[in-house]
């Protein structure tokens, strides 16, 4: 038989309460505490208690020794730097303790090409601000509107570009039309390859999103093949260096057939007319008659292979957006025929 419980022995609640009761009342005073620090912080941040502790504040600050001695600024190439300067809101010699690094690093978010940026402050007063840029690569001209894009043709916000910002988009190449922004990293890298080309393009024209029109700071239009937009520019650059063929005054460059290379020269002046030589090479020059070239490296008695034509894009959409923009649109007559 079990032998029986004394009556007088304590339940295991009170056995267990009585064990912990020398850690119940320690845990108290803590939540006690950080209830006052709570109420306390919050009437630390109503308006009236700030301004009445503004003034303590600024005595505590001015009488520190931790004051900003250098703003170390890395990875900013289109931001202008007193934009960066004037969004961290601090100077050197000012109190390191009065810099907010959150409102910071946010009015920096807010600048035109910044992707994000990285802000620090060390009790040594120095203050670190690391920016990542997203450059934009070229300009996109579509139904009137100029739009900076990355390489992969996505818009880049330039939310109120000026200064450094503004020089930056003078740079950028310009292209236009329909789907050129998806297409235009291409034949940018291409033409970059060909320097002397490069000077002259101020834009290239996306043609019913086929192929490339290529627009000459003279006026001159490159109609290149669809599809061979990189052979057609290096072979293109190869006969303007054996025949200066971009000095001469040409209206159009037409390289979209396989075999040949067309070519529109523009009118002659009338007073550049020599009297007495009525020749049909002449009478063709004042007409804007077409020449047809084969190919330099054609043997005699075959076709002509084309000329592939080589066009740098312009350093200036800014320039090219306005003037240029309206030529750009224009097709060479042959172009509007076949396509």
């Amino acid at each position: 038989m079990r032998p029986l419980t004394p009556p007088d022995r304590p339940s295991r609640l009170k056995l267990f309460l009585k064990r912990q009761k020398q850690l119940v009342r320690p845990l108290a005073g803590v939540l006690v505490l950080a209830a006052l620090g709570g109420a306390a912080y919050r009437a630390l941040q109503l308006p009236s208690m700030q301004a009445r502790l503004a003034p303590l504040q600024t005595r505590l600050l001015g009488a520190n020794a931790l004051r900003v001695t250098a703003i170390n600024i890395e990875g900013a190439q289109l931001t202008d730097e007193a934009a960066i300067r004037r969004a961290l809101a601090i100077s050197v010699g000012d109190p390191v303790l009065s810099f907010s690094v959150s409102g910071a690093r946010d009015r920096l978010n807010a600048l035109p090409f910044i992707d994000h940026v990285t802000v620090a402050r060390h009790l040594s007063g120095e203050i670190d601000v690391s920016i990542v840029e997203r450059p934009p690569y070229a300009v996109w001209q579509h139904q009137g509107h100029f739009t900076l894009i990355d390489r992969q043709g996505q818009p880049v916000p330039d939310q109120g570009a000026n200064g450094k910002d503004a020089q930056a988009f003078t740079k950028l190449p310009l292209v236009v039309g329909e789907g050129a922004n998806e297409t235009a990293t291409a034949l940018i890298e291409t033409v970059a390859l060909e320097p002397e080309l490069k000077a002259r393009v101020t834009a290239a024209v996306r043609v019913s999103n086929r192929r490339w029109n290529l627009t000459l700071r003279d006026g001159t239009t490159i109609l290149l093949p669809e599809g061979e937009e990189t052979a057609a520019i290096h072979r293109l650059a190869q006969l303007n260096t054996t025949t200066q063929l971009l000095d001469r005054p040409v209206a159009f460059i037409d390289m979209r057939l396989p075999d040949r290379l067309t070519i529109r020269e523009r009118p002659a002046p009338a007073n550049d007319a020599q009297p007495g030589k009525d020749t049909q090479a002449e009478a063709d020059m004042q007409a804007g008659a077409e020449t047809t070239h084969p190919a330099a490296d054609t043997p005699p008695g075959t076709p002509a292979a084309r000329h592939p034509v080589a066009a740098p894009m312009g350093e200036g959409p800014a320039h090219a957006a306005h003037a240029p923009a309206k030529a750009v649109q224009k097709k060479a007559p042959e172009d509007t025929q076949n396509e």
